[in-house]
């Protein structure tokens, strides 16, 4: 297992849609495995495979006692909304108010291939749906109002110009 670097914005890996996984082998539960890792290091709550450079559909989640595994998830239905503040290991020291569904309901394979369903409330449908997000190349602030993104791009950009 090994620390990845996380991408941070403006790289572009962080906006393409990522491809599904078709071989469900060793390969993908080194990937895996490196997932937690690096997510453990920079103390997060969750990760997509394209925040450290993997175009792929893959995504972890670690909430108190609960590891989830996402590899190839669909939304099937989300319900309600609710906005609370959120930040993101690929824009480090920035947070927003994001509006997020209440409930949601996803549908997705674990790391062999075996399809499961889950239906989450709460911080943990709120920490599922932003990486799922992730794997279409959507980052938080895109689900801000245009001005309030715009702002957070500029702020974003000038500290990438540092």
């Amino acid at each position: 297992m090994s620390v990845h670097r996380i991408r941070e914005y403006p790289d572009p890996v962080l906006r393409g849609r990522s491809e599904k996984v078709k071989k469900f082998d060793a390969s993908l539960m080194d990937l895996i495995n490196d997932m937690w890792e690096t997510m453990e290091e920079y103390d997060g709550v969750g990760l997509a495979a394209p925040q450290i450079g993997i175009n792929l559909q893959v995504a972890v989640v670690g909430w108190r006692e609960r590891r989830i595994v996402l590899v190839n998830p669909e939304v099937a239905a989300c319900e309600g909304e609710d906005f609370q503040e959120e930040g993101c290991l690929s824009a480090p020291g920035f947070y927003e108010k994001v509006g997020r569904p209440q409930r949601i309901v996803v549908e997705a394979r674990d790391e062999k291939g075996n399809p499961f369903r889950l239906d989450e409330t709460g911080f943990l449908a709120r920490a599922i749906m932003h990486e799922i997000d992730h794997l279409q190349g959507k980052l938080f602030f895109d689900r801000l109002s245009p001005l309030k993104r715009r702002f957070l791009k500029r702020k974003l950009d000038k500290k990438e110009e540092r």
